[in-house]
């Protein structure tokens, strides 16, 4: 086993060293490249104030601490071109990603099913979608759009023949159940007024309350490395299941430590001082299943941080254990490429005729301290959900990198979720993006639905409380199909 590094850039020409190149004469008879081709677009507001996503109470930024951007990467078989981008925003509806898409699709030649859009869940970042009293900026959400279809086109334009690889690391430090289950005086009244509940998501750090967490979490972090056939690193998309860090100081939006690690892989494998001709590197993080998982220690608080110390620390150890673990990557000079993607209707959870008349009763009281905490808001999206016409097309897709798995959920999916779906996966090795491709709320298990807590609330959670175990069928039946259709050998 390969001697971890302390600095990634040593690593470059162990890497450039003892792998196949591809062929730089190519006829009639020679076999496909692969090709990889990243890029980065802007999408900072251009416009101040903004109103913030991610919490109950109002917030505006005045200010970008640190930009907003949308990173993809391309990859191209020699007969299959798919393409991956991940934005910084809290979320984003179908109908922004679907024309994103199609406008992609018009200028790459990518299908737009084979295109995978995704959000990282910053939860300081503008709206893209109205949620109550908050509603979007057309203008900002043509901003997205246009910088979802820039960093696809400018990827599509920066393809080279490339060699690529993929691997883990075990990073348990960073993540939490937020789900706990209480003793005796620890579950507080729901927005509903009922105490019902069985779990509580981000309980006091109270050592005589706490029990113990309601469910696991997945410590590993996927990695997918590309760099050029002369060993120039091009790209190194990352997963991992962490809600998002936070204390970002307010009044500003910020890309928290997806933004940070995209910034700190990218000076540790190519330093800014390195010029030649080729696209700049692109260090992308994705979400993994992170619904019931973030940053908190519970049972043996952390003292008081400044302000993103948390979130670069967090990115730091990410980018450490990969950059040891990247000499032990294989690097292939070709893989199939595969991709599938499937439309599955859920049923909406429907709301009581006596929860229909509380949620009337609580939004016509003018004095809220006679109400439960967020009674209002739960109850305007009560209501919403019993007019709604019953069921959403939830877009799911599965790729194939040659033995690596990729599942996208529009939804913030809970950790077992992702971890279920790796084990049974027909692939070596394979990770889940979610909030990809829409956003449809939490998705916890049945069992979760069972404990209660914020995200089975009603408004939290609007799909039927089978909507994982669906979700979970379509999607290994996307991957088997995707593993019985592929195979390793490149066409001659």
């Amino acid at each position: 086993m390969a001697r971890p590094l302390d600095d990634c850039r040593a690593l470059l020409l162990f890497l450039a060293v003892g792998t196949s190149a591809v062929s730089g004469v190519q006829g009639a008879d020679t076999p496909p490249v692969f090709r990889a081709g990243a890029a980065v677009a802007d999408i900072t507001p251009q416009k101040w104030p903004v109103p913030l996503v991610g919490t109950f109470r109002p917030r505006l930024a005045s200010r970008a601490w640190d930009p907003l951007s949308a990173r993809a990467l391309v990859l191209d078989d020699g007969r299959t071109r798919l393409g991956i981008v991940v934005v910084d925003s809290c979320y984003c509806p179908r109908d922004v990603f679907d024309t994103a898409k199609l406008r992609a699709s018009r200028r790459t030649g990518i299908p737009s099913d084979h295109i995978l859009t995704a959000a990282t869940h910053t939860h300081s970042a503008p709206p893209s979608r109205d949620r109550r009293e908050l509603k979007r900026d057309p203008e900002y959400v043509e901003h997205i759009i246009r910088g979802i279809v820039s960093a696809l086109q400018q990827a599509t334009g920066n393809l080279l023949p490339a060699q690529i690889g993929w691997g883990s690391v075990q990073v348990p430090e960073e993540v939490f159940n937020r789900r706990w289950f209480m003793n005796p005086g620890g579950i507080v009244p729901n927005p509903f007024g009922g105490i019902t509940d069985q779990v509580r998501m981000n309980p006091p750090r109270n050592q005589k309350l706490l029990s113990r967490p309601a469910g696991p979490t997945d410590p590993e972090v996927c990695f997918v490395y590309v760099r050029t056939t002369t060993g120039r690193p091009l790209a190194l998309l990352a997963n991992y299941s962490l809600h998002y860090v936070g204390g970002v100081p307010p009044g500003g939006v910020s890309a928290d430590y997806f933004g940070e690690f995209a910034n700190q892989i990218g000076r540790r494998l190519f330093p800014t001082d390195r010029q030649d001709d080729l696209p700049h590197f692109v260090g992308i993080l994705s979400n993994g299943t992170s619904g019931d998982i973030n940053n908190i220690n519970f049972t043996n608080p952390r003292g008081r941080q400044k302000p993103f110390e948390r979130i670069r620390s967090v990115a730091r150890l990410l980018t450490d254990r990969i950059c040891a673990k990247l000499p032990e990557v294989t690097l292939h000079s070709w893989v199939p490429l595969a991709m599938a993607q499937s439309e599955l209707t859920v049923n909406v959870r429907r709301p009581t005729p006596q929860q229909v008349a509380q949620a009337r009763r609580f939004l016509a009281e003018s004095d809220e301290t006679k109400l439960p905490a967020r009674a209002k808001p739960y109850a305007t999206w009560t209501l919403k959900l019993a007019e709604h016409p019953g069921t959403e097309k939830l877009v799911l897709q599965a790729l194939r990198i040659g033995d690596l798995g990729i599942t996208a959920i529009p939804c913030e999916a809970f950790a077992e979720i992702g971890l279920s779906l790796k084990r049974k996966s027909p692939l070596a090795k394979t990770f889940t993006i979610e909030l990809a491709n829409g956003h449809y709320g939490y998705l916890p298990t049945p069992r979760q639905h069972d404990l209660g807590g914020y995200e089975t609330w009603l408004g939290s959670n609007t799909l039927e409380i089978q909507a994982s175990n669906l979700i979970e069928q379509r999607l290994l039946e996307l991957l088997n199909r995707l593993t019985a259709a592929t195979t390793n050998t490149r066409p001659r």
